[in-house]
């Protein structure tokens, strides 16, 4: 386990500590991985903590911001969301990772190394959530969050294993993947008898087509999404839409984020 650091280096600056970093090898995708872990303020193995999974979770993507959204709201002059450990998958090959197979041709040349979610989503549930339980003082409480292709890989958790994560974050998904094809599945979630509370938030920005006007917007297929998730028989899913029109594809995933967490997390009344 080696710490996280930021910072400025020279002969005077200090490292500033942000959190951990866990190197396992994966026997399931036969490589090494390296997994970034924040830890709340007055962590305590004798207490137990929710954890956060985030997708796209190096050091250089969304691991320091969702970190920071995730401490903001655990200052206890705020205390909108619970202390919690986040967990930053770093990525090695993320088109392969976050994709499943796709009978598209220009998906074919697009991601050339796609295909391979099936291992990643078992890596995930057999590897990397029992070495959390395992190693760090975590309850059954877990939530996932994947943006743009991550959104993708977390509908699909969703569609084929919703018993994973208690909550999903969906942002920017690129459901145009596969012609849609995602979409057109029927989840065993979506059942009368789907007997498991599943909280998912959707967020998407003003974003357009990824292959141009003529092709659905990135929103459009978030707005689908919801619609086929709000079809729910069970009464068991509860399912919330944000549509953030000031932003873009680029930007969308830290408002995002902290809208989720406050919708998963609503003020109690006293």
């Amino acid at each position: 386990m080696v710490p996280i650091y930021v910072g400025a280096q020279s002969n005077t600056a200090k490292p500033f500590f942000l959190g951990y970093t866990e190197e396992l090898y994966s026997e399931v995708l036969n490589e090494r991985r390296v997994l970034n872990i924040y830890l709340p303020e007055g962590y305590d193995t004798a207490a137990r903590y929710p954890v956060i999974y985030l997708l796209d979770g190096s050091a250089d993507e969304d691991f320091i911001h969702v970190a920071g959204i995730v401490q903001y709201n655990n200052f206890p002059w705020i205390g909108r969301v619970p202390k919690s450990i986040l967990v930053g998958i770093a990525n090695t090959d993320r088109k392969r990772d976050f994709t499943y197979p796709s009978r598209s041709a220009r998906d074919k040349e697009l991601c050339p190394t796609g295909g391979g979610s099936a291992k990643f989503i078992d890596f995930i549930e057999q590897e990397v959530q029992p070495f959390v339980k395992g190693k760090y003082a975590a309850n059954d409480e877990t939530t996932l969050i994947g943006q743009s292709l991550g959104g993708l890989l977390a509908t699909e958790i969703l569609f084929t294993r919703p018993m994973m994560f208690d909550n999903y974050i969906i942002i920017s998904p690129s459901l145009w993947w596969d012609d849609g094809g995602l979409l057109k599945k029927s989840p065993a979630l979506l059942k009368d008898d789907y007997a498991v509370p599943t909280s998912v938030y959707v967020g998407v920005g003003k974003e357009g087509s990824m292959f141009g006007p003529e092709e659905p917007a990135m929103e459009e297929y978030a707005e689908r999404l919801v619609e086929k998730i709000s079809g729910a028989k069970s009464g068991k899913i509860r399912v919330y839409f944000d549509y953030l029109p000031d932003e873009t594809h680029a930007t969308a995933g830290h408002p995002a984020v902290f809208s989720a967490l406050r919708w998963l997390y609503p003020v109690k009344e006293k």
